[in-house]
């Protein structure tokens, strides 16, 4: 292992040696990474003092660390521009052809343009939150919570690395640096927002979230470097001069993608969609197991969060229930539309959320949405509500509706699994396309099919299931 990773340390080498000896790569890096600390420190003690005056303590101790990650993450965004040239600046100098002629292994010439990358902007980080740190000690301002720091740092750490990965992915795949550092928006702005979220939840006071995100990103992180291991093939960054978006040649991919070469629908049931199917064992069945944590998590969370503090009086439901079902032929249509349409934009969610993270993020609404099914039916059946009839009203609907969505998640996954999977022959674009494909396929053949069915049992159905149970 150590004779194979030996040619990448070569690369690392000489990499860090060149960047290093730039003036024009150090001077900005190191000269905005000492300036911007002092910022910081100046903001943290005008702010200190402001919530001082007022009595705000627990604001102020949760800014003081807020600022240091605002510190760890702006030397990373600056320095990103070294991982987006990493290969395309070379194209564009004309020195990328003695370097691929190498007898390195693609692997091992990612990987040392990787980690070569990965040193400037974590030095950076690192020594802009030491300025910081020292900094409220000279002036003589409470440092954060031991653990708060390590949290901190680990989080600075995981993002620098995972924003390299995603430039370097885009630096393989990239025509020149200015289309390079266009890009670069779809890797800055997601982590800006992703640093914000993480500020309300340190501010929020729930620090033990703060280590789920961090295994998040160690996930996250591990797939971008997968992926970009996966598709980097130095042919095609020789040969590749400029892009062109072609609308004819995409929308044939994804149809042929799509039909599988059926032609008629029962073909395509038949084959295409049994053989996605059999695909879909094993993210369905992880999928199917992230719904019941989610359905159990929900359900311990009414000890904590509960919903009613005393029993349900359904007295009046029958009653309620009879002037409701009197105008259900007026809404009934609108109400299933509008389940049905709700149900969709949730799976929306989930196919954008896994796309842009490989598929681990393509969970959270399956997980979220059973976590608020567990909640409501703990709540309900602890407040009275017999066990049965909480099923009674649920399943009917919930027998189409949870496989479905335990379908698309597992449609998701299986995208994500195939984007970080090498493809021989095909390119990244044309690898995206077929996993939209596939996804598509199971959307409009099996889940939107009991999507509509089940919003119309939740409509037409359920309501007369309630009257039964609840009488009136």
């Amino acid at each position: 292992m150590l004779d194979a990773l030996r040619p990448s340390w070569v690369i690392i080498e000489r990499e860090v040696r060149d960047q290093f000896r730039d003036w024009r790569i150090i001077f900005p890096i190191i000269g905005l990474t000492v300036v911007f600390p002092f910022i910081m420190n100046w903001t943290a003690k005008q702010m200190l003092d402001f919530t001082s005056e007022y009595g705000a303590s627990v604001i102020a101790d949760r800014l003081v660390p807020f600022l240091l990650m605002v510190v760890g993450f702006f030397p990373i965004s600056v320095s990103l521009v070294i991982a987006l040239e990493s290969f395309v600046g070379e194209k564009e100098r004309s020195s990328i052809e003695p370097l691929l002629n190498t007898p390195l292994k693609d692997w091992q010439l990612y990987l040392g343009k990787l980690v070569a990358s990965t040193v400037p902007p974590l030095v950076s980080s690192y020594l802009g939150m030491t300025v910081y740190l020292s900094g409220l000690a000279i002036r003589g301002i409470a440092l954060p919570d031991p653990a708060i720091m390590i949290q901190v740092v680990l989080l600075t750490t995981v993002q620098a690395v995972m924003m390299v990965a995603g430039a370097v992915v885009v630096s393989t795949q990239a025509t020149s640096v200015r289309a390079a550092n266009l890009l670069a928006s779809f890797i800055i702005i997601p982590v800006a927002c992703l640093v914000q979220w993480e500020a309300l939840v340190m501010f929020w006071g729930n620090l033990s979230t703060l280590w789920w995100v961090l295994v998040g990103l160690v996930v996250l992180t591990a797939l971008l470097v997968r992926v970009g291991l996966a598709h980097f093939q130095r042919e095609e960054l020789l040969g590749r001069e400029i892009d062109v978006l072609k609308f004819r040649w995409a929308w044939s991919v994804f149809c042929q993608a799509f039909t599988g070469g059926a032609r008629s629908l029962p073909e395509w049931y038949r084959q295409v969609i049994s053989s996605t199917l059999r695909r879909l064992a094993l993210p369905a069945g992880i999928a199917a197991a992230l719904a019941l944590v989610g359905f159990m998590v929900g359900m311990q969370l009414v000890e904590r969060y509960p919903l009613i503090s005393e029993g349900l009086d359904l007295s009046q439901a029958g009653g309620n229930l009879n002037q409701l079902l009197e105008i259900y032929p007026l809404l009934g249509a609108a109400s299933a539309f509008g389940i049905l349409w709700q149900n969709l934009r949730v799976l929306l969610l989930a196919l954008v959320m896994g796309i842009f993270t490989f598929g681990v993020l393509g969970v959270l609404p399956l997980f979220a949405t059973m976590g608020v099914a567990g909640f409501l039916s703990a709540a309900l059946v602890g407040s009275g509500l017999s066990i049965w009839s909480m099923a009674a009203l649920l399943l009917p609907h919930g027998l189409l509706e949870i496989p479905a969505a335990v379908l698309a998640t597992a449609a998701v996954l299986e995208a994500g699994a195939i984007l970080a999977t090498p493809t021989p022959g095909k390119t990244i674009g044309e690898v995206w396309i077929s996993t939209v494909a596939d996804w598509a396929k199971i959307m409009l053949g099996l889940v939107l099919p009991m999507l509509v069915v089940a919003s119309l049992i939740e409509v037409f159905i359920t309501p007369h299931i309630a009257l039964m149970l609840f009488g009136g």
